[in-house]
């Protein structure tokens, strides 16, 4: 088991919450993590904090959750 402040913002887990869910932690502390993760079988997504015997690392991808901060977005030139 992992200590909760070895992850970083953006690492992919999994989270116990009736069952292993795939998550990506948004937040780390020495007593916690903030997850954002999907709470049942639907798409949707929530967010939670988990102590270290409930989160452990995911190599499996899950699009819905994992590169969510990879957008490109087109910014204009300021005006003159």
């Amino acid at each position: 088991m992992a200590p909760s402040e070895s992850y970083r913002p953006a690492d992919p887990v999994w989270v116990y919450r009736d069952g292993w869910r795939a998550g990506v932690i948004e937040a780390a502390s020495p007593r916690a993590v903030t997850v954002t993760y999907h709470p049942g079988t639907h798409r949707g997504t929530g967010v939670d904090t988990f102590t270290a015997p409930y989160v452990t690392s995911r190599e499996d991808d899950d699009p819905t959750l994992d590169n969510r901060g990879l957008r490109l977005v087109r910014r204009k030139p300021l005006a003159s």
